[in-house]
């Protein structure tokens, strides 16, 4: 891919007069770095494994958060208190222009520019909406497939977005923008921007190394960066087991760590004491089940319900979460760190009334399996390779599931291939995967439970509904909330039980890292919902003994 890259980047080159960007890619293993340098952070983190798309469901994880928070601009950013907030280091401003069409005029700095010298501009915008709207194993499609037209005005810095109906939660739209004049040509596609690399940046750091194999990424402050510097020189995100992470911390080798952590790792980072202080950061993730309604065995909402009913959920986010501190979830839309969450549910660990289902549906056991006309019960069930925890707990579903008499394929593609293929014939009837948690709940509800509007092909899903459900009793409630006409908490009320009771759907638990900072370490908020603990890093600054 970097190659590639490489070679797309060179043709451009020769048509312009700015040098190339740098394109970051993995470079030979080295030493293992001691302490910190003056004037650089390290941060002590569990994983640096790619790819970094903070617009995929496949790529969601504490790191990709981090580089798109450092390295990408936005029109908004979440903040400290989860609503969206105006990002002025890229934006002059953004307002309702018009109500008929409704239409949003953005007016984008005349100094904001990428890596290369090319200007932030229309293009952008116009590039993250097309993949947004059309391809799958998106975050927050809803809101993208409203609008209609994106016209440019002042050389690409005045940007006039029409939308289809009104859309209170346009503020949510347009985070994390991609360098458009470099990735719409690019080999690969979708499927590889910014797999491996950034092939151009625009924000207060910049990528000078980025070492998988070694497990580091250097990130230094962008001298091109057109607002306010950043503090550090450097920040260097290294990877630990909790072991190393802990001694990192110890020795001050690490001033920081945010990491996935179990019961074991939480004690581990506590045992340094007034060292450091140990909290917990809400990811923008909830780890979920989900089960496709189609198929000669899932269709039936009797089987879907029994297979739930089957499964001792506790013990399914006892082994998920490993005693660390994410955050058990009970609701289907919006998640424990966000305001107003309550429990709606869920379906209960209920074996009895799971064989009555499965007797109504034809099903009876034999020798211990379910069985329906000589055919056994049997799902295959799917969870991403390369990401945890979903596989630790797509196995201990299928190990519970087995015990229960149903027989389960147990399937693990790399994470992009397996969200990209959830909704179709092709993937899996069961997934375990994860659901975004974002700053307009009313989008979410309708990326992931929407039906695919416009179209009569029943393969076609939404790029964020990973198991193609639709029900289209639902879909006017849904469209209320996702243009104002109904609030979310009306919404929710109508059609979380309905979710419920169709079984499409299991919450388990919302990600969350430990973060632990040394006392000389100055930062701001490090635990804010959606956005911690990167949203400051550019404040970030170590007191020097």
């Amino acid at each position: 891919m970097a190659v590639a890259v490489v070679a797309a980047l060179a043709v451009l080159s020769s048509c312009s007069n700015t040098p190339p960007p740098p394109v970051v890619g993995t470079v030979a293993p080295k030493p293992s770095a001691a302490a910190a340098k003056p004037g650089e952070i390290v941060v002590g983190v569990d994983s640096i494994t790619g790819g970094y798309n903070p617009h995929a469901l496949a790529d969601q994880s504490t790191i990709t958060t981090a580089l798109s928070t450092l390295l990408l601009p936005s029109a908004f950013r979440t903040a400290p208190d989860g609503s969206p907030q105006l990002d002025r280091t890229l934006m002059v401003s953004a307002d309702v222009t018009k109500t008929e069409p409704y239409t949003v005029t953005y007016r984008i700095r005349g100094d904001a520019a990428w890596s290369d010298g090319a200007p932030i501009a229309a293009e952008d915008f116009l590039y993250l909406r097309a993949q947004m709207r059309d391809e799958p194993g998106g975050v927050d499609s809803a809101g993208y497939r409203l609008i209609t037209d994106i016209k440019s005005e002042d050389s690409g810095k005045v940007v006039q977005v029409t939308f289809a109906t009104p859309y209170p939660g346009w503020r949510s739209l347009f985070s994390s923008l991609l360098p458009a004049h470099l990735l719409k040509d690019a080999p690969g596609g979708w499927e590889q921007v910014l797999k491996t690399s950034f092939p151009a940046t625009a924000g207060p750091f910049s990528i000078k190394q980025l070492d998988i194999p070694r497990g580091e990424i250097v990130l230094e402050r962008n001298e091109r960066y057109w607002e306010q510097p950043a503090v550090a020189d450097r920040v260097t995100l290294r990877r630990a087991d909790p072991a190393g992470l802990t001694d990192a911390l110890r020795t001050g080798h690490d001033q920081l760590v945010v990491a996935r952590s179990d019961a074991g790792g939480v004690a581990m980072l506590q045992s340094l004491g007034d060292k450091v202080a140990v909290k917990s950061a809400p990811r923008p993730t909830v780890v979920g089940m989900f089960l496709k309604p189609s198929g000669q065995d899932l269709a039936d909402e009797r089987v879907r319900t029994a297979l739930v009913n089957l499964l001792d959920r506790d013990e399914v986010i006892k082994v998920g979460t490993g005693g660390g501190p994410s955050i058990r979830a009970d609701a289907l839309i919006l998640a424990p760190s966000q305001p107003g969450y309550a429990p709606t549910g869920p379906l209960p660990h209920d074996p009895a009334a799971a064989q009555v289902l499965l007797t109504q549906a034809g099903y009876s056991p034999i020798s211990g399996i379910w069985v329906r006309e000589g055919r056994p019960l049997s799902v295959t069930l799917g969870a991403p390779a390369d990401r945890e925890p979903y596989l630790a707990v797509a196995k201990e579903v299928q190990r519970q599931l087995v015990a229960a008499g149903v027989q389960v394929k147990l399937v693990t593609p790399v994470a992009d291939q397996l969200m990209r293929s959830g909704g179709t014939d092709a993937g899996p009837n069961i997934l375990i995967g994860p659901r975004p948690v974002g700053d307009n709940p009313a989008a979410v509800l309708a990326s992931v439970y929407g039906c695919t509007p416009n179209t009569t092909d029943a393969k076609t899903v939404l790029p964020g509904n990973v198991v193609g459900f639709c029900d289209e009793s639902l879909q006017p409630t849904i469209d209320a909330a996702l243009n104002g006409s109904k609030s979310l908490a009306e919404a929710i009320g109508i059609v979380e039980p309905r979710l419920w009771r169709q079984a499409v759907a299991v919450p388990l638990f919302q990600l969350a890292d430990s973060v632990a900072a040394r006392a000389e370490l100055t930062t701001g908020d490090l635990t804010a919902p959606l956005n911690a603990p990167f949203a400051s890093a550019v404040r970030w600054q170590r007191k020097q003994n």
